[in-house]
């Protein structure tokens, strides 16, 4: 039991990034990462459907900054010390080639996160870091040396001169508790990142069906996305649902996610355009079925359900469209209401907003304030962002600080 020797608490991202980097910049100390599950990079391997979408293509700080609903002013420094492109050359270095989609989203070049997984174990091995599992902490004592023991549930304790935690988020409040033991404040997780449930709503029929841009609102708050949109068994997914659940987490949490979602289906188009379309539409193909004709860049299911939605028969033809119900159907596809009821975690990429208060850490070191010696990396504190790769950029930056111990 060294007590020359880092410890870091959390076998994910970020505490697999920390360790790395904290084995090549203190090669004289023992660096120990323990995870309490018998799995590590569980996260790291689900993530954007098994490829990893592991940072984004965003190199300008002041615009990366934009995408964290939770940490956007105190990340600006830690970008700066530790950037997309760092990210880019330190998997690149170690063989691990990377590519852009167009959305800016980046995944290694093989789109198989066991290549970003393989990358950290075998880092890790490489610079001798002991992963132990299954290791359960129930106390962390600050000794009078400044050192740091940890007592295990089941006996057992491990002894080190710097602890960096990276332990990711969690919804449940209590799984703070050891560090609240510590002094810091931890602002109450909420999740992040979910899918809208509107249960027995007919729109689900359509479920598969995707719409490249959309915009989103949910009535009574201020909160209004955009971005595809996609239609599920359950309800509604896609970016422009997950960014309004990452920057509405906390007041959605306090409506119980009983809300409603209007949808603008074609935000590119005002209702005056949609007017003059119609018009033109009546002009140049009255004879036309609605059913079988739209003049709009609409999935055709799409399409068909807004027209019963609408009440909009189909045996109408184009020429035959009463005025009231043109202005019916232009109404919905701009602002089309959806009563949510609950809500689904976006697959496996579960993201907490919460976490250890950013008051109580220095964001130049990813030291606490509170307890000399003890370091924050990842999920753990009170930052995420939206979907894209963004919360995987925290854990790199803030890994990469943390495992400096300065």
């Amino acid at each position: 039991m060294d007590s020359k020797q880092i410890i870091i608490i959390g076998g994910g991202a970020a505490g697999f990034f920390v360790a790395i980097n904290c084995a090549e910049n203190y090669p004289d100390h023992t660096v120990l990462l323990l995870e309490k599950s018998s799995k590590v990079l569980a996260k790291v391997k689900v993530s954007g459907g098994g490829r990893c979408n592991l940072t984004n293509a965003c190199m300008d700080n002041n615009l990366l900054v934009k995408n964290y609903p939770r940490g956007e002013k105190e990340l600006r420094n830690v970008f700066s010390r530790f950037s997309v492109n760092d990210t880019i050359n330190w998997f690149e270095k170690r063989g691990v080639k990377l590519k852009t989609e167009d959305d800016g989203r980046m995944f290694p070049e093989s789109d198989n996160s066991e290549t970003i997984v393989n990358c950290l174990l075998q880092e890790a091995k490489k610079n001798k870091v002991q992963v132990k599992l299954n290791v359960d902490i129930e106390e962390i004592i600050i000794n009078d040396n400044g050192c740091f023991t940890l007592k295990l549930n089941g006996g057992g304790l491990f002894i080190c001169e710097k602890l960096i935690i990276a332990s990711g988020g969690s919804s449940n409040e209590a799984a703070y508790n050891w560090l609240k033991k510590l002094g810091h404040t931890i602002n109450k997780p909420v999740p992040s990142l979910f899918t809208f449930n509107i249960p027995n709503n007919s729109i689900t029929s359509l479920m598969g069906v995707s719409v490249p841009y959309t915009k989103v609102k949910i009535a009574n708050t201020k909160i209004e996305t955009d971005g595809p949109l996609m239609i599920t068994h359950w309800g509604l997914s896609g970016p422009a649902i997950l960014k309004s659940s990452a920057w509405g987490a906390r007041q959605l949490s306090d409506m119980e996610y009983n809300f409603t979602a209007c949808i603008n289906w074609l935000p590119k188009y005002t209702e005056e355009k949609l007017r003059i379309e119609f018009a033109n539409t009546r002009a140049e193909n009255g004879a036309k079925l609605m059913i079988n004709y739209s003049p709009l860049e609409l999935p055709k299911r799409l399409w068909e359900y807004l027209l019963i939605k609408t009440n909009i028969s189909e045996v109408t033809r184009w020429g035959d469209l009463p005025k009231k119900n043109a202005n019916v159907l232009i109404n919905t596809i701009i602002n089309d209401g959806y009563k949510v009821q609950g809500k689904t975690t976006f697959k496996e990429e579960f993201v907490t907003c919460g976490g250890i208060s950013l008051k109580e850490i220095n964001l130049s070191t990813m030291q606490s304030k509170i307890v000399p010696n003890l370091y924050f990396a990842g999920e753990v504190i009170d930052v995420d962002g939206i979907t894209g790769g963004f919360n995987f950029q925290n854990a790199w930056s803030t890994g990469w600080v943390a495992a400096l111990c300065q």
